[in-house]
């Protein structure tokens, strides 16, 4: 289960800190015997193909934050990795407004064996790497990082920072208080997106069973459309949850250096 797994990728496995990082819809690629799911191929660069820019802006966060990060190579219109197993929301039909053919009619086998291809290593990788950082005596910090539209269904977004929890909220808690103090960004709670959209799966699947410390964090694309944007956001992001943590206490912070 190394980095050169051909389903998903992990950057900085080694990384000392406390947090771990994932970012499951880090790629737009399709594997060609789906033929594009049937879809034109500039529609595989848009939002609905993946989150543009979250994948940088996640590595650049694993490298100042010393985190391991697990990434998916493979579209979520294949199975997304935020979606229960071999669910028929892993496989939409239809994303934002568009059909997509190449998932219309999938039998419930079809949708499982996707899951068993794609999403079973990628959640292996993600509880491997916490297995590994719980043995170096740290409590890991659960941080998945994802990109959003500014504009859905013709609906203007004006959130720029979403902070994302289940009924865990302790980290998102501290973290939106931070995003608030600074005034830098327009964060929202559980917005655009909340637990009741279903995107909260990593996180319940992961963390809330062992009562990590774990947080969504959900980035306007329109503000990481560059390389220094995307530098920018993920030193501002960095300094977010390291001052967010140091609010919490720094239990964590030094079981991760330990």
């Amino acid at each position: 289960m190394g980095p050169d797994h051909p389903v998903f990728e992990v950057v900085n496995r080694g990384g000392a800190g406390p947090f771990v990082l994932t970012c499951e819809h880090a790629s737009n690629e399709i594997p060609a015997e789906f033929r594009n799911l049937g879809l034109d191929p500039v529609l595989l660069t848009t939002h609905i193909a993946w989150d543009p820019g979250a994948k940088e802006v996640a590595q650049e966060m694993a490298r100042l934050l010393d985190a391991p990060l697990i990434l998916p190579r493979v579209s979520r219109l294949v199975h997304d990795c935020n979606r229960p197993e071999g669910s028929a929301d892993a496989t939409p039909v239809t994303s934002e407004i568009h059909d997509i053919p190449g998932n219309r009619d999938l039998t419930p086998e079809q949708r499982q064996d996707r899951g068993r291809r794609f999403y079973a290593p990628f959640h292996a990788a993600v509880r491997e790497i916490i297995r590994i950082k719980m043995g170096t005596g740290c409590s890991p910090i659960l941080v998945t990082i994802h990109s959003f539209t500014p504009v859905y269904k013709g609906t203007t977004r004006d959130v720029e920072l979403g902070i994302l929890h289940d009924e865990d909220a302790r980290l998102a808690d501290a973290l939106l208080a931070v995003a608030e103090k600074k005034t830098e960004m327009v964060p929202g709670r559980n917005d655009p997106y909340g637990p009741e959209d279903g995107v909260t799966h990593t996180l319940r699947h992961h963390a809330l069973p062992a009562g990590f410390l774990n947080v969504m964090i959900e980035i306007r694309n329109d503000l990481i459309g560059s390389g220094p944007a995307q530098k920018q956001m993920a030193n501002r992001l960095s300094g977010y949850l390291n001052e967010a943590l140091a609010s919490m206490g720094a239990d964590n912070r030094a079981a991760g250096h330990a």
